[in-house]
């Protein structure tokens, strides 16, 4: 019975002794608030344009430094230096550039060992153009868990910060490399190759608009070649990758079946990539990143195409804008539709049901082909003309029959479009179809 007293009393006396150490040592939230202001003190306040180098040293032995080359690009810098991610650079700087704390802990910490500061978990070296190196100290957690205790190297004070900003300084060479497997500026495109399906695909860009070069000129579907241009953007690597799975990918892409080879050009040059099939994965090796990394499927099959899928299949180059004038001649019969205000106007001037008129400039916009031809055009049946831009653009499509079909040409184009005949009887319906304006009944004057 006294030894179960005694056992007792010793554990209760161990308790007292670790609270009282830790009330010592580790300064509980609570006495915080009689040291912090209202406004949390900031830790540091440096011009982000200034930073030209950081680097990041960790407790596990892992470093990564960064710095700013002469074209202003940053870099990972080492033994083999490597292209850094602008965008994950200058987030983090944005974060360290005006580091605020969450509270101040201690005005002059006696032991910063107590904090986990004297061996820090992430130290990160900031330098600026003047070379002036300011070192930022992240230690262990608060007892809160949200938090982790931090100070600048020479300044005695020590602060908490918040978790999400630990986790914007805590990076690593993975997390900040450069990723993608070709580095072209978008804006600065002037133009892309494609070697696929046996054919070789040049697009080349007039102003805002892009056109196909190769295999003959041809109008492109804008939309279509910039999905391809964003696909070969955010094509990436796996910077994860060990070295037997980059082998395993090497394998996979010298056995592989070939799919497609892109090439890009900008001010600073030409890049290519080359992606393969093996089973059902893809494989790619690029002109611009050492290795072979396996992409992802909608790469490949975003690649993986005919110069028709990237024809442009409309008619008429319209957009979202209205046409100022229509023509549309059908056999004998002739429609003519001309925009005033926000109003619609056939050729005797008078007003056009605004239903009847919208849903005829529509059928006109949506004219495409559903696939294109070689042949097939013989007598014109219709002929459409549409004004727009200002009196600008004048297009002229002609429209013949063709068995159960429907072959249009534009003027001055030798390229045919094979039209669905639902097509082009919506087309007529919808011209004959447009009625006078009812002008609205004039109100009889009100009897006094």
């Amino acid at each position: 019975m006294k030894m179960n007293g005694l056992l007792m009393a010793a554990i209760v006396l161990a308790a007292l002794s670790g609270v009282l150490y830790w009330s010592n040592h580790r300064k509980p939230v609570e006495n915080a608030v009689k040291v912090s202001t209202d406004t949390p003190p900031k830790i540091l306040t440096l011009t982000q344009a200034d930073i030209t180098k950081v680097d990041i040293k960790k407790k596990s032995g892992d470093e990564v430094a960064l710095e700013k080359n002469d074209a202003g690009k940053w870099q990972i810098v080492g033994t083999k230096p490597l292209r850094a991610d602008q965008n994950e650079v200058s987030s983090m700087l944005s974060t360290l550039s005006s580091l605020t704390s969450e509270r101040l802990i201690e005005e002059k910490a006696g032991n910063l060992a107590d904090y986990g500061l004297a061996q820090p978990a992430v130290e990160v070296d900031v330098t600026e153009k003047d070379n002036k190196t300011q070192k930022l100290l992240i230690g262990d957690s608060a007892p809160s868990g949200n938090a982790v205790y931090v100070a600048l190297a020479g300044d005695p004070r020590v602060f908490t910060l918040a978790n999400y900003n630990k986790t914007s300084l805590d990076k690593s060479e993975k997390d900040l490399r450069d990723k993608r497997l070709l580095v072209f500026e978008q804006d600065k495109l002037s133009r892309v190759e494609l070697t696929a399906k046996k054919q070789d695909i040049e697009f080349g860009r007039n102003k805002d608009q892009w056109q196909i070069v190769k295999p003959k000129p041809l109008r492109a579907d804008d939309s279509k070649v910039e999905e391809l241009i964003r696909k070969l953007g955010d094509a990436k690597m796996d910077p994860s990758a060990s070295p037997d799975d980059q082998k395993k990918a090497t394998a996979a892409f010298n056995s592989g079946t070939v799919v497609a080879t892109a090439k890009v050009t900008d001010a600073s040059g030409t890049e290519e990539l080359q992606v393969r099939k093996n089973k059902e994965d893809y494989y790619a090796k690029s002109s611009a990143v050492e290795g072979v990394y396996k992409v992802g499927n909608d790469l490949g099959t975003a690649l993986d195409k005919a110069v028709d899928d990237f024809r442009n299949k409309k008619l008429f180059d319209l957009g979202f804008t209205d046409p100022e004038k229509i023509e549309l001649r059908d056999g004998p019969k002739a429609y003519f539709l001309t925009k005033g205000g926000s109003d619609w106007f056939s050729a005797d001037g008078k007003k056009v049901d605004a239903i009847g008129a919208e849903s005829f400039v529509e059928k006109v916009r949506d004219l495409a082909a559903s696939k294109f031809v070689d042949s097939g055009f013989a007598t014109t049946a219709l002929e459409v003309t549409v004004t727009s831009n200002g009196g600008k653009n004048i297009e002229k499509v002609f429209i013949a029959k063709d068995g159960d079909h429907y072959v249009a040409k534009r003027d001055g184009e030798p390229s045919l479009y094979q039209l669905d005949p639902v097509v082009v009887t919506g087309l007529e319906k919808a011209a004959e179809d447009m009625k006078p304006a009812v002008e609205p009944k004039p109100q009889a004057p009100k009897k006094k």
